[in-house]
């Protein structure tokens, strides 16, 4: 039940929230239809579609190698017993933290001519040059695919798993009873059975992929994200760069309407809590080692060895990793996570509350519109947030030079900080959106009625009887968002002032110039920071657990 406070100032600001966060995105898209007769069709006509094919391969290539890692990975752990399961279940999910380029470095110096393989390969069997032996080559499309992969996969791996606990055992059982073999059971079976939460986990791997620019720029990849930075700092072109993103808002669609339409007819029936809580399969012998090898070589490949190349190279490097320039930068992204974490969730709060409130029929709208800007790839969102923020630059000197009521300003919004800060308000605040609604959720509609009976406002119930009890939901989305700040690389790139550095584009500054070792110990700081999301959901699912 909701009730209808009087809420005139509490709809404003909801919907100037919405307004406000879904204006880079209408900018954008009546950008991409502005004419540009040179650079867009220059590009179309030399290198637009490589660029696109090379997307499109990308995009299929991670989801699936990502669907041969995780798949199996899910239903190892949902389904069966083997050694060491109980640590795989959490571990596997470690190489969500590892920035891509920071493990595309890694590899690319082991398995480089000059790395440490290959000058053993040489060593052992007295080969001389390259032309004496044949060594694959790790900076090409097909290494960007397993890189991004081997970062990405943990996202279908979750999500899989959790689909397949969540589902009744009796549809697997019964194919135990018909004499599937667990290969074939897992094929004719768990796979339909998690066919919806496969598609929705791999739409957001696609994603991911799309936006991916570290990893195929340090690679040397052109896809459609590496072309939108390229054509705003070569060619100059906001016009053309938006009609570039413009195709990739068409590639996000597409995903997204994809995932919805293979979920359209599908019925999830859920398993009583207190049921086949054990696993069906009790694996033994080469069985149960081989599932612990396959479990122990993706972990390793995905963060083990990463991690410990990167605690090398701080330990021999410390004196050199450790310096002022590194605490600068890092103070500077701590302050821009805290301000946009605190915003994210002020606004989420504030419109959740409106749409908790209200009865009308139009009140979720403000939230939904203000969250699509998660959906947009780093690169793609800097132009989207440049083109209102120079708009508005242009506005204000305009009608100060008319006026002369003040010094004309500059590029107070599109040159400075805040165009940074705007954008990842932008891009995070459906984060803090969806965890705010869920802790709305469990707050009991008695509680806003007794508090409306006894002639308390709108605002005293929001601050009296909402925020004590929505303490845990705030804290946990402004960890995220703090922690998606810290990692944000594409739109700081773009968008940060001249001379200013966050503690991600100082790392990739020394992945490009092939100096990762002199930002080592800033390195391990953002795989750290980024363990905490995961130490959390890790946590959530176990205490989900307990309680069944």
């Amino acid at each position: 039940m909701r009730l209808n406070f009087s809420l005139s100032k509490w709809q404003f600001i909801a919907f100037a929230t919405g307004f406000c966060l879904s204006l880079p995105l209408l900018f954008l898209i009546f950008e991409s239809f502005q004419p540009d007769k040179e650079v867009f069709e220059h590009l179309k006509q030399t290198v637009l579609w490589d660029y696109t094919f090379n997307t499109i391969v990308l995009i299929f290539g991670v989801c699936l190698l990502s669907c041969v890692i995780a798949l199996p990975l899910a239903w190892l752990c949902a389904y069966s017993d083997f050694p060491g399961k109980k640590h795989f279940e959490w571990a596997l999910m470690l190489p969500l933290a590892m920035p891509t380029y920071i493990i595309a470095y890694i590899y690319t110096d082991l398995f480089d001519y000059a790395g440490p393989i290959q000058s053993w390969l040489r060593a052992v069997f007295g080969w001389q040059s390259p032309s004496d032996y044949w060594f694959f080559d790790i900076r090409t499309l097909g290494g960007a695919i397993v890189m991004i992969a081997l970062v990405l996969y943990p996202y279908l791996f979750l999500i899989f798993k959790t689909a397949l606990k969540e589902q009744s055992y009796k549809l697997v059982q019964a194919s135990q009873v018909m004499g599937y073999s667990p290969v074939k059971s897992f094929f004719k079976v768990s796979i339909p059975l998690g066919r919806g939460a496969i598609a929705a986990a791999l739409a957001l791997i696609s994603m991911e992929s799309m936006a991916d620019f570290a990893t195929v720029n340090y690679f040397a990849v052109s896809t459609l994200t590496t072309a939108v930075y390229d054509t705003w700092l070569g060619y100059y072109s906001l016009t053309a760069a938006a009609k570039i993103s413009g195709i990739m808002l068409l590639f996000l669609f597409v995903v997204i309407g994809v995932e919805k339409f293979s979920r359209r007819n599908q019925a999830v029936f859920e398993r009583g809590a207190s049921e086949n809580n054990g696993p069906l399969y009790y694996l033994s012998g080469k069985s149960a080692w081989l599932a612990t090898a396959y479990c122990a070589l993706i972990l390793f490949a995905g963060f083990v060895l990463p991690i410990l190349i990167l605690m090398s190279y701080a330990v021999s490097y410390f004196s050199e990793a450790f310096n002022s320039d590194a605490f600068l930068y890092a103070w500077q992204s701590l302050k821009i996570a805290l301000i946009v974490s605190f915003v994210c969730v002020a606004l989420s709060v504030l419109v959740n509350f409106y749409q908790r409130s209200s009865v009308s029929r139009w009140a979720g709208v403000p939230g939904k519109v203000a969250s699509t800007g998660y959906a947009l790839p780093g690169t793609v969102l800097a132009i989207a947030v440049l083109l209102p923020l120079t708009a508005l630059d242009l506005q204000l000197n305009m009608f100060a030079e008319s006026t002369q009521w003040f010094a004309e300003p500059g590029l107070l919004f599109s040159g400075s900080i805040f165009a940074l800060m705007f954008a990842y308000v932008v891009r995070f605040y459906a984060i803090s959106q969806g965890a705010i609604e869920s802790s709305y959720a469990r707050i009991s509609p008695s509680l806003d009625m007794a508090s409306h009976s006894m002639g308390v406002s709108a605002g005293n119930t929001l601050r009296r009887v909402h925020m004590p009890l929505l303490k845990r939901g705030m804290l946990t989305a402004g960890l995220i968002v703090f922690i998606e700040c810290m990692k944000e690389l594409p739109a700081a790139l773009l968008l940060r002032p001249f001379d200013f550095e966050t503690l991600a584009t100082y790392v990739f500054q020394y992945v490009s110039d092939e100096q990762l070792e002199l930002a080592s110990v800033s390195a391990l700081f953002i795989v750290l920071v980024g363990l905490i999301p995961l130490y959390l959901v890790n946590n959530t699912m176990e205490a989900k657990a307990s309680h069944e």
